[in-house]
């Protein structure tokens, strides 16, 4: 009484909800049927230990170097995010320019060592003594080069960024101006001369 019967011209015009939800996936519709989640977590499940062990210490190892490589690379380049953290920040980064920029005594230091010890080889004493004085010179030009340039950057610092240069900037801009330009880590971003 309050049922309806079936008949085949019911079910011939009335059309299958899954073939239209297909036919008309609109925009927000995924136009096919939700996967079982038996079969979700089948396809996503993997065994805890490899079947092969030594292929997969040997990706894990190549993976590792990938990533050391990638991070070397960015740490060469300046990129903050890959600096620890004594070379984070703008005014860090602005005294390692100002540093690559110019000419350093200081970083002459280590190949003049290498003549004065060539000095020292000689088997007189008056050019033995030479050599002590002429590094002695050379110590002493670098210190002062290096205390001027830190008058300028902190001053310079001031002007740029108005305020005084963090604790520990004075021996670090030292530092860098005494190492050899190929040996400075980051990497120079600026050529000599360059203005920054």
């Amino acid at each position: 009484m309050f049922g309806r019967k079936n008949s085949d011209a019911d079910k011939a015009s009335t059309p299958d909800p899954q073939a239209q939800d297909t036919a008309h996936a609109g925009p927000g519709k995924k136009g096919r049927p939700t996967p079982k989640r038996r079969d979700q977590e089948a396809a996503r499940r993997r065994p805890l230990v490899p079947e092969d062990r030594k292929q997969a210490k040997r990706t894990a190892r190549e993976e590792a170097r990938q990533a050391r490589m990638k991070q070397r690379e960015a740490f060469n380049r300046g990129e903050e995010s890959a600096l620890p953290a004594r070379d984070r920040g703008p005014i860090r980064r602005y005294i390692r320019n100002a540093v690559d920029s110019r000419w350093n005594i200081g970083e002459f230091l280590l190949p003049l060592m290498l003549i004065v010890l060539l000095f020292t080889l000689m088997p007189s004493a008056g050019v033995q003594r030479l050599g002590l004085y002429f590094v002695w010179v050379i110590v002493l030009l670098g210190v002062g080069d290096s205390f001027l340039l830190w008058r300028r950057l902190k001053k310079q610092i001031r002007e740029r960024f108005h305020e005084d240069p963090p604790r520990g900037c004075a021996m670090y801009a030292i530092m860098r101006s005494f190492q050899m330009r190929m040996s400075r880590v980051p990497k120079p971003q600026v050529k000599r001369g360059e203005k920054i």
